[in-house]
């Protein structure tokens, strides 16, 4: 299958749970939204994820408040306030038809009312692009910096296989003769 995993992460939170979803996907590449500018198109499917801040999409403002409130030794991505970020990302993404994409973030536990949930304004943002939205994911942090929470990778794990069982048949690719 021709896909990729596009994450912003600011604790790795969110990039474990990326590299989880690409694991159940079939081990498609993983590429943080720097690195993924110019490769959203062409794919048979687009997944895209990123860490709830503020009950929304991060922002340049709310990536640099994390980082600057992070408990001492607390794991900060490299690049975590870095641009692109994945709110400029996405409303920079070429628009394009119906290509079948999914959302997922992290989030602190409870029901998104109350937490916010980044991958609704992901979904959104990709709808908007021309996207064909199939799912979308929340998976659960403990605290601001994390850890997540136990069964969290598994689970992210079991939703990439079930957005690969989800994909139409016309993406497979062919076994190469025998």
């Amino acid at each position: 299958m021709n896909a990729i995993v596009v994450y912003e992460s600011v604790f790795g939170n969110t990039h474990a749970i990326a590299e989880a979803v690409a694991e159940g996907l079939g081990g498609v590449p993983v590429l943080s939204v720097r690195e993924a500018v110019e490769r959203a198109a062409d794919l048979d499917l687009l997944v895209v994820g990123g860490p709830t801040h503020a009950h929304g999409l991060a922002t340049d403002r709310s990536r640099h408040a994390a980082v600057d409130h992070a408990q001492e030794g607390a794991h900060v991505e490299p690049d975590a306030t870095d641009e692109p970020g994945l709110r400029s990302w996405l409303g920079e993404l070429r628009s394009t038809t119906a290509r079948p994409a999914a959302a997922f973030d992290t989030r602190a536990d409870g029901v998104p009312l109350v937490t916010g949930s980044a991958a609704r304004g992901i979904a959104r943002r990709l709808r908007h692009h021309g996207f064909d939205v199939l799912a979308t994911e929340s998976f659960v942090v403990t605290g601001t910096e994390g850890p997540l929470k136990p069964g969290e990778l598994e689970r992210a794990r079991a939703w990439g296989e079930q957005l690969a069982d989800s994909m139409p048949a016309a993406t497979e690719i062919p076994a190469p003769p025998a």
